[in-house]
């Protein structure tokens, strides 16, 4: 999987290139979002509430994935690309996540004044009683980023594209000693 169009490519193809990246992480992330999702769901139709917010959750993934998408054009967390693989993962997972928190807070903030809500009462609702849930949602986040994550710098360490040819096409033999 290639993660940069090439240098002057033709607009369509990096068109093409932010799409299909767009189109891999929402799908990604509404995969593991809506297993949550599910999980929510169904605890809370065991207690007599019906909760079916698929909707919601494509919505919430494009959101996010357009968020991600951002982080990348604004190179988030590239530093440490040197150092073992487990660090430049780490430190993207998180810097990922603390953009994709404040991004998310700004987006809140904003469909609030769009409803006529002040800033402190669309806060309240990510902080007041809603702050253990909040929290839980960015732990779940953070589980989220780190294979994300993972799978971009073991690709970017064996060369662009390797790792999707590893997986998809075919395997290069490793040398046996």
């Amino acid at each position: 999987m290639a993660t940069k169009p090439y240098a002057g490519a033709a607009l369509r193809d990096r068109a093409m290139h932010e799409l299909t990246q767009f189109a891999i992480i929402a799908v990604y992330l509404y995969i593991t979002l809506g297993a949550v999702i599910l999980m929510k769901a169904s605890v809370l139709h065991d207690n007599g509430i019906n909760f079916v917010p698929w909707g919601i959750a494509v919505v919430k993934a494009a959101v996010l994935a357009k968020f991600i998408l951002i982080g990348h054009a604004m190179k988030v967390g590239e530093r440490h690309s040197d150092r073992p693989l487990i660090w430049p993962i780490l430190h993207r997972a998180f810097a990922f996540l603390v953009l994709l928190v404040v991004l998310t807070i700004i987006e809140e903030v904003i469909v609030g004044l769009f409803h006529q809500q002040t800033v402190a009462a669309s806060l309240e609702e990510l902080a007041g009683a809603k702050l253990a849930e909040s929290l839980a949602g960015i732990v779940i986040l953070l589980l989220v980023l780190v294979p994300y994550f993972a799978i971009r710098v073991i690709n970017e360490a064996l060369g662009e594209g390797r790792l999707f040819r590893m997986f998809f096409v075919e395997r290069e033999p490793v040398p046996r000693k």
